[in-house]
């Protein structure tokens, strides 16, 4: 199964208009953390999920592919 979530985040992202700065204020990561997700370099952890999830308003479960929208 292929992880979705760099494609997710990012139209998620898209969405609220926020960029990788203000999304890790948001989050409680780094900005580099960020980007690292976003380039597919790092996957986040299970808390970093449920941070982004909880503040996105998703399941955990969209964000990493294993739901559709």
């Amino acid at each position: 199964m292929e992880i979705l979530f760099a494609e997710r985040l990012r139209g998620l992202m898209r969405e609220e208009g926020l960029n990788q700065v203000r999304l890790a204020e948001k989050v409680g990561v780094k900005q580099n953390t960020i980007s690292a997700w976003l380039l597919r370099k790092k996957e986040p952890c299970i808390t970093s999920l449920w941070l982004i999830a909880d503040y996105f308003h998703v399941d955990v479960d969209y964000l990493i592919g294993r739901k559709g929208d």
